[in-house]
């Protein structure tokens, strides 16, 4: 049973939940897998810890860095707690991965992961059911499942297509292959690739940039966003209209828009 704090996480204070490590900078939460010496492997305990913290983030909690305590993300799902398992208990266990994962990816805040070292298998898994992910040079993509005669099982053959193509992780799957984090922006697996140990860094940048929007903006992003990309172009536009409606309409994006044309705001600069 994992027992979380009775008060939320304040500015630096970090704090154990099961084998999470948890520390509030700002209006970011901090999230790390702290299993090192596991090169942070999940087992089902990480599932339950990061499933309750996902379902109990403070409400002046605006986005979640995601990250490894120590060289590596996640080295993948925990084999020893999988070797005794029957087919029923098999779905169970993986179904229970997905109710979790879904929490991060439909949740109510950004999630940013910060990924380092190994991210392999699971770690890959989790890192997809975060909305942008930064890689530093130590990282490295693989799914190894094939080579341990497994399948997937946390929804990566649902996610990772989406950033990577459906064969390209036929092929990591099949024959073991390995992508770099130099490879792993052009192809999909991040957004951004940082500077050696800087990932957790720039992850944190991104977050509070994002608790700099419209909380409606943010939600809308989250929850519509994808599942208008996955729907019918027909339906997808109807729903776009809506979203754009219902955005528009909120008192936080009429006082943003008026900032803009009374000239208090920002216009967009071309990057550097």
């Amino acid at each position: 049973m994992i027992h979380a704090a009775k008060s939320p996480p304040q500015e630096g204070d970090a704090r154990a939940l099961g084998p999470l490590r948890v520390a509030r900078h700002g209006a970011v939460l901090a999230v790390g897998l702290d299993r090192p010496s596991k090169r942070n492997a999940i087992n089902d305990e990480t599932i339950e810890a990061l499933d309750q913290c996902f379902s109990t983030l403070p409400r002046e909690v605006g986005a979640v860095v995601l990250h490894g305590i120590g060289p590596n993300f996640s080295a993948g799902l925990d084999l020893s707690e999988i070797a005794e398992r029957d087919v029923t208990a098999g779905v169970f266990h993986s179904r229970s991965w997905h109710r979790c994962f879904e929490k991060i990816e439909f949740g109510r805040t950004p999630v940013i992961a910060a990924l380092k070292g190994a991210v392999i298998g699971g770690g890959l898994e989790l890192a997809c059911a975060a909305h942008i992910r930064v890689a530093d040079p130590t990282t490295f993509y693989a799914l190894p499942e094939g080579q341990r005669g497994i399948f997937v099982g946390g929804g990566a053959s649902v996610r990772l297509p989406r950033l990577i193509g459906v064969a390209r992780m036929a092929d990591m799957m099949l024959t073991g292959r390995t992508y770099s984090a130099a490879e792993g922006v052009p192809l999909g697996f991040s957004q951004y690739l940082v500077g050696a140990d800087e990932s957790f860094a720039k992850a944190l940048e991104l977050a509070n940039r994002c608790c700099g929007n419209a909380p409606l903006t943010n939600f809308s992003v989250i929850q519509a966003l994808p599942r208008i990309a996955d729907s019918d172009p027909r339906i997808g536009f109807f729903m776009e209209s809506l979203m754009a409606a219902v955005a528009q309409g909120d008192i936080e994006a009429k006082n943003r828009v008026r900032d803009f044309l009374e000239k208090r705001a920002d216009k967009v600069a071309r990057p550097d």
